[in-house]
């Protein structure tokens, strides 16, 4: 058996009520970690002609996977608001106490999302959410680690980001792929800036993965455009998270790891 040194470690996961951070937070509290199930608290009507693409989890829904996971806590936030990522960290603090592992999971995504209907509400939507909330959190456990004395040790927190295939290039998704395009930069960016302080910054970019936006009727055709021949589950990219947050990712930083079957190779 693999011990991960992950057992205890406090974990952040954002948009975690439903997909891939319910079960990240899953794969994270099997290693015994202690889970902050990040959710957004309400979501209002999207604007004319817009349809959001990640709804908001029922709050059934995420008190029932708090009570699975046992010694996790839900926490409550809109990430498109300027000063969430410091009440956020309260939150978790006095409920569990020091981030020891951020992922930043929660995105937003709304369609149409072309050229021809861009405008600049939609673009700051997809940003606020999918790239300036992840930097600002970052940000903010890197100034709590680095007042707490974090250092290259092995006492030093780390950060997960969660991109897509769309931050190379996917058509239809011009707001979305960009701001994970983002994303990827800072993850990159951030990995330099925090290398000193002992913080590692990393980034899955999931594939076609069945979180109920793949109908019946297209299972086919996904399947077809991904190599290995199947469509992801949410456990295949939580697993890929949970690696590089273990130990056994010491030594790895600034990386995107493709969590794809090997589609958009």
């Amino acid at each position: 058996m693999i011990d991960t040194g992950l057992d205890g470690q406090v974990v952040l996961v954002t948009g975690a009520g439903a997909g891939i951070g319910a079960a990240t937070a899953r794969a994270f509290a099997a290693q015994g970690a202690r889970v902050a199930v990040h959710h957004l608290p309400a979501q209002g009507p999207p604007p004319p002609g817009a349809r959001w693409e990640h709804a908001t989890p029922p709050a059934e829904a995420v008190r029932e996977l708090v009570a699975e996971l046992g010694g996790a806590a839900a926490v409550a936030a809109d990430l498109a608001a300027p000063d969430a990522a410091a009440r956020l960290f309260d939150q978790v603090e006095e409920r569990l106490g020091p981030v020891g592992v951020l992922v930043n999971n929660a995105a937003h995504c709304e369609s149409p999302d072309t050229l021809d209907t861009l405008t600049a509400e939609s673009l700051a939507r997809h940003h606020r959410v999918n790239s300036i909330a992840p930097a600002l959190l970052t940000a903010e456990l890197a100034r709590r680690a680095r007042a707490g004395g974090c250092g290259t040790d092995g006492t030093a927190p780390c950060v997960v980001n969660v991109s897509t295939d769309s931050a190379r290039a996917f058509p239809g998704q011009i707001g979305y792929g960009t701001s994970k395009a983002a994303l990827e930069a800072f993850t990159r960016a951030a990995a330099l800036d925090l290398a000193a302080s002992g913080i590692r910054v990393n980034a899955v970019a999931p594939g076609p993965v069945q979180t109920g936006w793949i109908g019946a009727d297209r299972i086919d055709e996904v399947r077809a455009i991904v190599p290995l021949g199947r469509v992801g589950e949410p456990e295949d990219v939580a697993d890929a998270v949970v690696f590089l947050a273990s130990r056994q990712a010491r030594w790895i930083t600034g990386q995107v790891l493709q969590v794809a079957g090997g589609h958009a190779l």
